[in-house]
């Protein structure tokens, strides 16, 4: 098959397209740093870059935690996507594959299932919930229309800047304190399951199906902790810095950042998301894939790729 990916010069899209192409399908990349950029948002050149395709993944979006201003969330994830669907439209394309995110679920939602309510807590969040919907209009508009909709949870592994390598950063540096009691459980995921579950969803031809996507167990913040540690071969500090010191902390940090426009490790959302507990209900993923690396196998995997000049001195 010839497959179109947004976003498929970023984290998730370089290792799916890895996936694809060793199954021998044709992948077009249609991302704005590419070095043929094409930009969801230019309806025409997204038209353009889809001709031909059977299939398109779409996994471009704003999703960092500090984008200003806040519109720019609407405007690619939601103006975007309802973009893709009119690309599909125009080419033909019956089938849709979209990750959206588990962010559309409350913050502390308690092992959210497909069925549970959606509640975002952020802009990211309300910005995808919206996108899903475009995506659902387009699948009412013909019964020949196939959406899958992926709402993975925190996605870590190697090249990856997010949450998890800022962890990493800060426990080589020392710089790590323990923020509230890391009793709170999250779910994860490492990229290389991400990749390998969303290239396995082209077998399905439903008109509409919706998985949340995390790997399991779910850890307890201070069991990830102590895997890091281990790998980095570290001492764990004791200290434990209370929750509401650390949000008074984030705070700070995000008035710094809206006078400066600078970007900080960190911010209220993220040591308010540090210290939730945030996991999900992803039994209906694992019905039919099998995911090959543990948790602790992606992590170590992670830090060997990415620190290890670190672990070395």
């Amino acid at each position: 098959m010839k497959i179109a990916i947004t976003g498929g010069s970023g984290f998730i899209g370089t290792r799916l397209i890895q996936e694809l192409e060793a199954d021998g399908h044709e992948v077009c990349i249609i991302d704005i740093v590419h070095y043929e950029p094409i930009d969801i948002l230019h309806q025409d050149k997204l038209n353009a870059a889809c001709a031909g395709c059977d299939v398109i993944y779409h996994l471009a979006a704003a999703h960092r935690d500090n984008i200003f201003p806040r519109s720019e969330y609407y405007e690619v994830n939601g103006q975007g996507t309802e973009n893709v669907t009119k690309a599909a439209e125009v080419n033909g394309i019956k089938k849709i594959i979209f990750t959206s995110t588990v962010a559309v679920y409350a913050m502390n939602s308690s092992y959210a299932d497909e069925t549970s309510e959606a509640k975002p807590f952020n802009d990211y969040g309300k910005s995808k919930l919206e996108a899903e919907g475009h995506v659902k209009s387009w699948v009412e508009k013909s019964s020949e229309h196939l959406a899958i909709i992926v709402r993975p949870v925190v996605v870590f592994g190697e090249n990856n800047r997010g949450n998890v390598y800022n962890l990493i950063s800060q426990i080589v540096s020392g710089k790590f304190f323990m923020i509230g009691t890391g009793h709170n459980k999250k779910s994860m995921a490492y990229v290389g399951n991400v990749a390998a579950f969303l290239k396995s969803r082209l077998n399905i031809n439903e008109n509409l199906s919706i998985y949340n996507y995390s790997d399991k167990p779910d850890l307890m913040t201070q069991e990830l902790v102590d895997i890091i540690y281990h790998g980095l071969k570290k001492r764990r500090s004791s200290l434990n810095v209370p929750y509401f010191i650390g949000v008074i902390a984030g705070y700070s940090f995000d008035v710094l950042a809206f006078v400066t426009r600078k970007t900080f490790p960190i911010s209220s959302i993220r040591i308010k998301k540090f210290c939730a507990s945030t996991t999900v209900n992803a039994d209906k993923a694992h019905k039919d894939f099998q995911a090959e690396y543990t948790i602790g196998e992606g992590i170590s995997r992670m830090i060997n790729h990415d620190f290890k000049e670190d672990i070395a001195k």
